[in-house]
């Protein structure tokens, strides 16, 4: 497997996976992967040695320089991939890249989905609070989710 920066071409694809992921909620649609890439967020691909398309993940940094906060907006794996590492990997991906500039990372994520909270938790992440009726339509909660930010690594950092 390989991560790559995601491809406008690649768009298709992952609203295919959000309809697959996501039937009860308001899946992401073509017009707010575009939004999210015109922004300039941070999106990877994951793809198979043969390039088979595995997943997606996005992460958008704000404020300024010694300020800077990031959220994780997505991470979508397609069901036959889940559970072999491709979700790990994206998210370690951006959690590298907030780390480069040592900014805090948040999520959501729904409290029923017990595998990526585990994952989340593994990674750092601490439960700060739900938002209730977070996700619509169905009205699933959200667990917000925080993880401190990391220093860059001293070789890393520049003088």
């Amino acid at each position: 497997m390989k991560l790559g920066k995601l491809r406008r071409t690649d768009v298709a694809k992952c609203v295919e996976i959000e309809k697959l992921l996501f039937p009860g909620d308001d899946p992401w649609s073509s017009r707010a992967f575009h939004s999210e890439l015109d922004q300039g967020h941070y999106y990877l691909a994951a793809r198979s040695d043969d390039e088979e398309f595995l997943g997606y993940a996005g992460l958008a940094v704000v404020g300024r320089r010694g300020e800077y906060e990031a959220e994780v907006h997505t991470i979508g794996v397609v069901p036959e991939a889940q559970g072999h590492g491709v979700g790990k990997a994206l998210l370690r991906a951006l959690l590298a890249r907030a780390d480069d500039l040592a900014a805090p990372v948040f999520l959501e994520v729904r409290t029923d989905n017990d595998t990526a909270v585990g994952l989340y938790e593994a990674h750092g992440f601490k439960k700060l609070g739900i938002r209730k009726r977070y996700y619509q339509p169905s009205g699933a909660d959200a667990y917000t989710m925080a993880r401190p930010a990391q220093a860059p690594a001293r070789d890393e950092v520049a003088p």
